[in-house]
């Protein structure tokens, strides 16, 4: 069970649709709360619509992180022995 709180105005424009609509306050609340949580599952998200790019350009070398310092010196070192 839950209970909720609305605003009048809210509360004034269900009661008028349940009378428009022959239904009761619960159902229409009941199906407005279904589509909202119907529509929210359905959003993309963010990771899901970038997916197919992560890593795309990368240099295959999956420990640039950690590794970073090495690499770098030993850009220099090639650099400077030419």
């Amino acid at each position: 069970m839950l209970s909720v709180r609305l605003p009048k105005k809210l509360e004034e424009k269900i009661n008028l649709l349940s009378e428009q609509e022959n239904t009761t306050k619960s159902d229409i609340v009941k199906n407005a709360l279904e589509n909202y949580i119907e529509k929210k599952n359905k959003q993309v998200k963010p990771y899901d619509l970038g997916k197919k790019l992560f890593g795309k350009y990368g240099s295959g070398n999956g420990n640039l992180s950690t590794n970073y310092k090495q690499e770098v010196r030993k850009k220099i070192n090639e650099k400077t022995s030419h």
